[in-house]
């Protein structure tokens, strides 16, 4: 990008997902989903035959929801008598 004037703005980012398939790419966007706070996903046509899938997603990382508690083990409560 040399034109400033298509940056995003401040605290936000511009993602492009390509894929295969849109299967992978909608998981990859719910993935940035449980750690950012996101506008709706626009999905395109991708790929020469057009048989692939683009999405493009804004990600707000001023606004962050956080991991769920499951991908965060080490914030869970340990067993006394087990720790040494």
């Amino acid at each position: 990008m040399n034109d400033d004037r298509s940056l995003p703005a401040p605290g936000l980012a511009e993602v492009r997902i390509t894929a295969a398939s849109p299967d992978v790419a909608r998981k990859i966007a719910q993935a940035l989903r449980r750690w950012f706070a996101s506008t709706e996903q626009r999905s395109y046509p991708a790929g020469r035959s057009g048989s692939g899938t683009r999405l493009q997603i804004t990600v707000d990382t001023t606004r962050t929801p956080g991991p769920p508690a499951a991908s965060r083990p080490w914030l869970t409560p340990r067993d006394k008598a087990g720790s040494a």
